[in-house]
């Protein structure tokens, strides 16, 4: 009788302990939380454990563990890593499916698992996997954005997903188009704009740092126009001081868009210390910014990333790197030692290492136009031009660097804002390399239709847009096209 009234009693434990499961963002975990997004995850781990043992009932450190995974691989990007990371997925939705469904953590914290899953994925090339939980996320963010229309976290997630799908890879594009999930750049921008303004002083402030990376990278890479940089450096200036992830955002700002000046100075700054993870990537960040501003300590940084860095991006990219550090120096010999470590090092996955091969086999670059080249990729424009000044297409022998030379002229002419001349050597660019492999010719025809939009020539807008499409077979034709497809639909198509 007493063991029977004990095992009952038990069972009433038990099934109390499931009961009383609950979402609660609690002051603990709002501290585990800003730990992660400052990318302390030593700290940020200390905090969960501590939160599971006060609180086991507690499902929002389950979110918060798959937080810490995510970005522990976003900065190490080790194979090894993301492979025990998909092994943790049944359990953290098991856990969290066993919670109150009444919430709208609910869904958002399954949702936020599928996504973070899905991005990490498609970063390994699983695009039909990483399609599977972007479609089963928006539907968990849609159908929880109807029951719980205020709840502001939901619009970071709904907002970002809109406003890459324009730009995703072409694996990833065809297999969501299945699914028949579209997206729309414009209004995911606007739905991320509202939450950053909303977001403070609300009781989700907390969620301010999150949506201030997404946006960020959607204005860098989506959408990139140098007039975002200075949205970027106010949005992070109320960031931690002591966030690496707010060094990376404004320090790949910079060197996306011109101000790398500033990048290498946010680099040179960057916290330190072991609460925070090895971040390679800011080393390679640092070699592009020095590449950009003709300094030669490129190399130490970028031997730096090639030392400490355990993943397969970027590895072609940063030996092409030092082969042109070294055929700017004179070295000719050094030159064709990199070369050979581009072709030899490292996988074609990512865009960069794609084009560092294609680079290569191109053959040896002018080094004026190289200089120019990397100058005003790094808003160095006077320097760019002294390069070429006194110059035209006739001084050069070879068809690619002639169409480089009027893509050169334009693309200074473009971000000087002396858009009569950008277009006229744009559109020389285009004569001369419209059935040639290069991105010069398309390129100049996106930069062209962007300049006729910002003047109001819907016209002329639209149809260099079309160009830009219509040409194939070309570096960047993915990107090009989609930026251009992007253009038409600002335009009316």
């Amino acid at each position: 009788m007493i063991i029977s009234r004990a095992f009952i009693i038990l069972v009433f434990l038990c099934f109390s302990q499931v009961a009383q499961a609950n979402f609660d963002f609690n002051a603990n975990c709002i501290n585990a939380y800003q730990n992660i997004l400052s990318l302390k995850l030593n700290t940020a781990r200390i905090l969960i454990s501590a939160e599971k043992r006060k609180n086991p009932s507690n499902s929002i450190p389950y979110l918060l563990d798959n937080y810490v995974d995510y970005f522990s691989l976003m900065t190490t990007e080790n194979k090894t890593d993301f492979e025990r990371f998909k092994d943790r997925k049944s359990e953290r939705i098991s856990r969290i499916e066993k919670d109150d469904k009444g919430s709208p953590y609910y869904l958002f914290a399954l949702a936020e698992i599928n996504l973070q899953f899905a991005l990490s994925r498609s970063r390994a090339k699983e695009y039909f996997t990483a399609s599977i939980e972007v479609n089963r996320a928006y539907s968990q963010l849609q159908e929880n954005a109807k029951k719980f229309p205020e709840f502001l976290p939901n619009q970071k997630n709904l907002g970002m997903i809109n406003a890459v799908l324009g730009s995703i890879p072409d694996g990833m594009r065809k297999a969501l188009s299945a699914f028949g999930i579209r997206g729309d750049t414009k209004t995911g921008i606007r739905m991320m704009e509202s939450l950053i303004e909303k977001l403070p002083g609300s009781s989700y402030a907390h969620f301010y740092d999150e949506t201030v990376f997404y946006y960020s990278i959607i204005q860098t890479d989506i959408v990139p126009d140098p007039a975002n940089y200075s949205k970027i450096m106010k949005n992070t200036e109320d960031m931690d001081r002591e966030s690496l992830l707010r060094t990376y955002i404004r320090a790949y700002a910079g060197v996306k868009m011109g101000n790398t000046r500033n990048s290498l100075v946010e680099l040179n700054k960057k916290p330190s210390g072991p609460v925070y993870p090895s971040y390679p990537y800011l080393d390679y960040l640092s070699g592009i910014a020095k590449m950009q501003n003709l300094d030669p300590t490129a190399a130490l940084s970028f031997n730096t990333y090639l030392k400490g860095y355990k993943g397969v991006n970027l590895i072609k990219d940063t030996y092409l790197q030092l082969a042109w550090l070294e055929l700017i120096r004179g070295n000719a010999k050094a030159y064709q030692y990199y070369v050979e470590e581009v072709k030899q090092k490292g996988y074609e996955f990512s865009g960069r290492d794609k084009q560092a091969m294609r680079e290569v086999n191109y053959g040896i670059p002018d080094i004026g136009l190289l200089k120019a080249r990397l100058l005003s990729d790094g808003g160095n424009y006077e320097r760019a031009m002294s390069q070429l000044s006194g110059k035209t297409t006739n001084d050069f022998k070879n068809l690619m660097y002639k169409i480089e030379f009027n893509y050169r002229m334009g693309r200074i002419y473009d971000l000087t804002s002396k858009n009569e001349l950008a277009l006229k050597y744009y559109q020389k660019a285009i004569d001369l390399g419209k059935n040639e492999p290069y991105y010069f010719a398309s390129n100049s025809a996106l930069r062209s239709g962007m300049i006729y939009e910002m003047n109001k020539n819907k016209i002329r807008a639209k149809q260099f847009y079309n160009v830009a499409i219509n040409m194939k077979d070309h570096d960047y034709e993915n990107s090009i096209e989609n930026r251009a497809k992007e253009g038409l639909k600002r335009v009316g198509d």
